[in-house]
């Protein structure tokens, strides 16, 4: 799928996703970005693509809510008439012990990061099935993509990306014959956490075989990769500077 007039919509706009928004304009993508709370980053990202001479929206939804998203994806085709690549980035990241793991921490990870996913792909789909196909790029996590927790404190977090991965299978299947194809990327150390401490940063360039972070751009980078490519479906893609053979 060539990038350039299509209409691409991504949730969870805060850091990396405003600026896979902004490179998918600067390809010629008209970009909707869906946000929970990061308005601000949202708009800026939305400012900085109308001045690369695209069209840009922003809107909130909370998209573990089936009535948000259809509002979201309404207000889409309203728009711009049209819905072409759907990238699935809202998720939420925390460490607990699992002793103290509640059932509202369980369900917050399941909402957000798995149930989220799942309620955007059944709206948009039907959209693209009548343009004639599209793309869907979900978010998984390295270590779901590699098949097997490797840090405690991470149960809920964990079950919901492998959770991801599952459902990016079980789509690409469904979604073929419409020719929607379906990925996920798995991302790595790509940003360090503001409240990284010296240590810990040189901890995880010491288990990266690349000895880096990897940056916001690859991330841009692979998504544009999954939208560009024709025949990929059903595929999680680690970008992780090779963390997952180390």
């Amino acid at each position: 799928m060539e990038i350039k007039d299509t209409v691409v919509l991504i949730t969870g706009t805060r850091r990396i996703g405003s600026t896979v928004a902004v490179e998918l304009a600067r390809r010629g993508a008209d970009v909707v970005l869906g946000y929970n709370r990061s308005q601000e980053e949202a708009e800026a990202a939305a400012t900085q693509i109308r001045t690369l001479g695209r069209k840009a929206l922003s809107i909130q939804a909370d998209v573990s809510k089936v009535a948000e998203v259809q509002n979201l994806v309404g207000r889409v085709i309203a728009e711009f008439g049209r819905l072409d690549v759907l990238v699935n980035m809202a998720s939420i990241y925390r460490s607990k012990p699992f002793s103290d793991t509640t059932e509202q921490d369980w369900d917050a990870n399941m909402n957000v990061n798995l149930k989220s996913s799942f309620l955007c792909a059944q709206a948009v789909a039907p959209v693209m099935k009548a343009n004639g196909g599209g793309r869907i790029i979900n978010f998984a996590d390295w270590i779901a993509a590699s098949g097997r927790p490797r840090y405690k404190g991470f149960v809920p977090y964990y079950v919901s990306k492998a959770g991801v991965v599952g459902l990016t299978e079980s789509l690409a299947l469904e979604l073929a014959s419409d020719q929607i194809l379906v990925n996920a990327i798995a991302p790595g150390p790509i940003l360090a956490p503001p409240d990284l401490t010296e240590e810990e940063d040189r901890e995880v360039r010491k288990a990266t075989p690349l000895g880096r972070w990897g940056g916001e751009m690859e991330i841009a980078k692979a998504v544009v990769s999954l939208i560009e490519t024709d025949f990929i479906t059903g595929e999680c893609i680690r970008v992780d500077g090779g963390r997952h053979v180390h």
